[in-house]
């Protein structure tokens, strides 16, 4: 079935639970291919092979497999609105999108919105950043979601709506813990199916091989300079001369990066290969009919509904590099397909390509009526927010402390 507006509408007021996808995926290398998913923290205790990975065990046809998760929904979320605001920076969608200039302070971050910021518009950067001179959430602006809930989430919708698709926890706001929260309705996931820890190996050879012990490397006075072997150039601290580096390595060549790397082989973060990885998409219709509005409910959740589908076609039409050694690409025939579910577990499958995802989406944003629609029209922020002075000094402070404390060498 060819996906249109009035087809959606019909699943939004009609007995569609959810539309979901299913996609398989492979290593761009091919099959046997090593990848490499996020890593987390591990302990001293905890070196056994693979420990920095989320390892499961899942139920797949039957049996119990070993699996590992490749990306999270919340990283998978990121990497979706990332897609999302792309297509706004191109004024290819119209989107209520709020924003924070760190310019000033953080040049290399740049423009912070409510689609990148982690917690959406109820940020703690937008939180404490001010319009027209005022803080945000004194604003009329900000004021309007704090009283927001899945009754009446019309002044959410028209701020945020992408708050309503991946969820939303104003935990910072006037109410704290007992503010406006809104589950996910869009997950996104990719996990890979039947996998096997591998190991790595380090080294590097110093083409001038630089001895270990040929001198101690002081951290030098001169701020142009990153190190000295002379004492008297040292910057001090109760007198003595501060070496360079940290731990084991202080004071050593190594600590600057000069002298051999000797053979090394990690098997608690090793990589990982896999039969194969599993993209599965979920829209929760059922999420979005639960929303109530003041007016225009149909036509809003229209919106929700075209706008998550939007989100996940303009993701996948990027492709899943996911991180350094972490490409991966749909096995022949395998790419995403998405149908609809119906109360009785009937399903539709749907026909709908980026283009026609993006056409659909700006026609359910035509319909809306007055009293719901959006503000700004495509590119347009709905408002522009400069970091209070506090905020800056802030960020000020914590890169001077970065620049300061800079272990060279020691990663």
């Amino acid at each position: 079935m060819s996906l249109n507006l009035e087809t959606l509408r019909k699943f939004v007021t009609g007995d569609t639970v959810a539309i979901r996808g299913v996609a398989t995926l492979e290593p761009a290398g091919g099959p046997g291919d090593k990848i490499f998913p996020p890593t987390h923290a591990v302990g001293d205790r905890n070196k056994e092979p693979g420990a920095k990975y989320a390892f499961e065990t899942r139920r797949i046809d039957g049996q119990d497999v070993k699996c590992v998760l490749i990306d999270s929904v919340q990283s998978q979320a990121n990497r979706i609105e990332e897609a999302l605001q792309a297509l706004w920076s191109e004024r290819r969608i119209a989107l209520p999108i709020v924003t924070v200039d760190f310019s000033a302070v953080a040049p290399e971050v740049g423009r912070v919105t409510s689609l990148t910021a982690p917690h959406r518009i109820a940020d703690a950067l937008l939180r404490d950043s001010l319009l027209d001179g005022q803080l945000f959430r004194l604003s009329e602006t900000g004021r309007s979601f704090t009283d927001a809930s899945a009754r009446n989430a019309t002044a959410l919708f028209k701020v945020c709506p992408t708050g309503l698709v991946f969820g939303l926890w104003d935990s910072t706001g006037p109410k704290g813990g007992l503010g406006a929260k809104f589950q996910r309705a869009l997950v996104s996931e990719i996990v890979g199916i039947n996998v096997a820890h591998g190991s790595k190996t380090a080294s590097r050879i110093d083409p001038l091989n630089i001895a270990k012990d040929a001198a101690i490397l002081y951290k030098a006075a001169n701020g142009d300079e990153i190190w000295t072997a002379n004492p008297d150039e040292a910057e001090k601290k109760d007198g003595k001369p501060i070496k360079v580096g940290k731990s084991e390595k202080a004071g050593k060549p190594s600590a600057v990066l000069h002298g051999n790397i000797a053979p090394s082989i990690d098997s608690v973060g090793g990589g990982v290969t896999i039969d194969e990885a599993r993209h599965t998409v979920v829209l929760s219709i059922a999420s979005l009919r639960r929303l109530g509005f003041t007016t225009g409910a149909e036509e809003a959740r229209t919106v929700l509904a075209a706008l998550g589908l939007l989100a996940v076609l303009a993701s996948e039409s990027r492709g899943h590099d996911l991180r350094s050694r972490c490409l991966l690409v749909p096995k022949k025939g395998c790419a995403l397909k998405l149908e609809a579910v119906e109360r009785d577990g009937e399903t539709t499958p749907l026909e709908l390509d980026l283009e026609a995802a993006i056409k659909l989406y700006n026609d359910a944003v035509a319909a809306l009526p007055q009293d719901v629609k959006f503000d700004k029209g495509p590119g347009e922020a709905l408002a522009e927010l400069k970091p209070s002075p506090k905020l800056a000094d802030l960020v000020k402070k914590s890169r001077e402390l970065a620049t300061a404390e800079a272990d060279v060498g020691d990663a």
